[in-house]
């Protein structure tokens, strides 16, 4: 992970926006991604990085998550990237185990866009 990404999820936690176990939980996802390969840079994780801070902090403040008219849109684009879906069902797994906070399918289909943006390992 790059200093500005850091610097980003240091903000959301001194900021209030987001529990310390959440920014805790992310950055050891990013840490994740970077030992698979990926990279991982404020410039191509950063949006993945707010969007999933967001996210689990809804979940946990128990705020509801609606289905989307652009679901099924979304859920189409990443017929090609089985591989990004495959990993943010995996993240959510993660997140339920140490947050008690699964994401929502139509969570898991965004978190899904960002993790094919950042691509295959070595991309």
């Amino acid at each position: 992970m790059d200093d500005q990404l850091a610097l980003r999820i240091r903000l959301f936690r001194e900021s209030g926006q987001v529990r310390p176990e959440v920014a805790d939980f992310v950055a050891a996802e990013l840490d994740l991604l970077s030992a698979a390969g990926r990279t991982v840079t404020e410039a191509s994780a950063g949006m993945l990085t707010s969007h999933l801070m967001g996210a689990l902090t809804r979940l946990l403040d128990g705020a509801s998550v609606e289905e989307r008219d652009t679901d099924a849109l979304i859920g189409a684009e990443l017929t090609d990237h089985p591989e990004a879906v495959a990993l943010a069902r995996a993240v959510s797994h993660r997140a339920e185990r140490a947050l008690g906070a699964p994401l929502p399918d139509s969570e898991i289909h965004f978190l899904g866009l960002h993790l094919a943006v950042i691509g295959r390992p070595g991309a």
